[in-house]
């Protein structure tokens, strides 16, 4: 294999053509599971699609809440888009050599959006919170205005973060094995492949990883113990009912997110003690199955939503059997 050698610092830098993507391989009846996250992938960008465009065509949806939950639909579909076509594209083609800049273009793109999630459901979580406990000052605290700018900085902050992590990526050497065993260009996989030391890599994934997952966790955590005792303070019966119901929808996705993130990271990047098979079947699992279940769980769930998402859909529906009518008269 020929190697592309750069220096840096006046060491010598040993970058490959490329890596080859294994963490299938070994897997039994694993055409199943690629049919399966075709169907998620399909899911995800109808679903996904469909409250965007539900959002961006109804006026009466331009607030605070409404541009959180569309944050949240544009993340869902970039984030299965960077992963599952390429996995399925490996599978099918069977090709599973990534270019070496390409490689960790999708490193950056996967884990900016993995942090991007992560601080919309902060985001959702700080929305219910200043609604549930500051009702009387809600529109004036919470406005488009003020949501715009903390989705804002939250997209430039993990563009930042990420963009730094990727980038010391290229000071590693790589100069024997270039198989990395998982489901795409993975960063801690990737390191441990480097033949010089690779301890500033291993500490920004541990950094990367509070920033991503413990921050946002430790706020929805603290947000919604304050959004209880709230809650349980009502007097009117239908308004804790309420207040519950929007709760208990966000939390699903919480936990649908972190838990099994936070579990794969703890064990598996610290501990060591997750097979390396189910750590990539289940780092799989736990990457795609969030933006799917999104929009099905809590979006097209909201009263609002829903009832404009169907209106979208009939008036779609009866613009498409006009054209038709039409073109059978002509």
């Amino acid at each position: 294999m020929s190697f592309l050698r750069t220096f840096l610092n006046d060491s010598l830098i040993i970058h490959p053509p490329g890596f080859y993507i294994i963490g299938f391989e070994t897997f039994p009846f694993i055409s199943v599971y690629f049919i399966f996250l075709a169907f998620v992938y399909v899911v995800t960008v109808l679903f996904n699609s469909l409250v965007i465009c539900t959002i961006v065509f109804n006026h009466c949806l331009h607030s605070p809440k409404f541009l959180a939950v569309a944050n949240l639909a544009v993340i869902d579909v970039i984030l299965n888009t960077c992963t599952i076509p390429g996995m399925i594209k490996m599978f099918l083609v069977n090709d599973n050599f990534v270019p070496f800049n390409l490689c960790f273009v999708q490193m950056h793109v996967y884990y900016m959006f993995v942090s991007l999630e992560s601080y919309a459901l902060a985001i959702l979580a700080y929305d219910r919170l200043i609604a549930i406990c500051f009702p009387l000052r809600h529109n004036s605290i919470n406005t488009l205005q003020s949501m715009s700018c903390i989705v804002g900085i939250s997209w430039l902050f993990a563009l930042g973060v990420t963009a730094f992590a990727t980038g010391i990526m290229t000071r590693l050497s790589f100069c024997n094995s270039v198989r990395v065993f998982s489901y795409f260009c993975d960063y801690a996989p990737v390191f441990r492949l480097a033949c010089n030391d690779f301890t500033m890599q291993w500490s920004a994934a541990s950094t990367l990883s509070i920033l991503i997952q413990g921050g946002p966790c430790s706020f929805i955590l603290l947000s919604y113990v304050s959004i209880l005792v709230t809650v349980f303070r009502m007097k009117s019966l239908d308004n804790r009912l309420k207040a519950l119901t929007t709760c208990i929808e966000h939390l699903i996705l919480v936990a649908v997110f972190y838990i099994p993130l936070i579990t794969i990271f703890t064990f598996g990047f610290y501990l060591r003690l997750i097979d390396p098979d189910q750590r990539v079947l289940s780092l799989s699992l736990a990457s795609c199955l969030p933006p799917c279940i999104n929009p099905i769980v809590y979006s097209l769930k909201t009263k609002e939503i829903k009832t404009r998402a169907l209106a979208l859909v009939r008036k779609n529906k009866i613009g498409m059997q006009l054209k038709r009518h039409d073109k059978t008269q002509k």
